[in-house]
């Protein structure tokens, strides 16, 4: 039960305003944050309960939903050999959070390719330029309404940066 688990029970003592949900399926936690509280609570993660590896940072596009996208910081525990997934609602809208590599030198790259394949802006990144694509690409191919056979076949209705 997700809570149960000590790093939810700590989470909920010291970030009740900023958690927005809590679960846990076939034994991986996951906290959903406000975007606005991620860096705090990350940084609480690392520094008081030892999540001190950042294994993988990622995005999911939901599509026709709001919010659209949700940036997903996977750590690691390795003195406790645990592990929890840290989930950020970012909207359309504003489609930026606070980098998280003041935190983790890993997230540098790893926020690049979520920049290039979502077009999610990390706001004091130090340097977010595509990654993957050319600096000529039109889009973010990771994103739902993106052309499948790409911009030069299928009109893209997208943002473009």
């Amino acid at each position: 039960m997700a809570e149960n688990n000590r790093a939810v029970v700590k989470l909920k003592e010291r970030y009740a305003d900023a958690l927005l949900e809590y679960k846990e399926h076939r034994g991986e936690v996951t906290v959903i944050v406000k975007k606005e509280s991620v860096l705090e609570v990350l940084k609480f993660l690392r520094d008081d309960l030892r999540y001190n590896f950042l294994s993988d940072l990622t995005a999911v596009d939901y599509l026709g939903q709001e919010p659209r996208f949700m940036v997903v910081y996977n750590l690691l525990s390795i003195p406790n050999k645990d592990r929890i997934r840290v989930k950020a609602p970012v909207t359309e809208a504003d489609c930026s959070i606070e980098s998280a590599t003041a935190l983790w030198n890993s997230a540098n790259w790893l926020e690049r390719e979520a920049f290039d394949l979502f077009g999610i802006e990390f706001k004091n990144h130090p340097n977010l330029v595509r990654i993957l694509m050319t600096d000529d690409w039109v889009g973010h191919p990771l994103r739902k309404d993106y052309p499948l056979q790409g911009p030069d076949r299928e009109p893209y209705k997208g943002r473009l940066s």
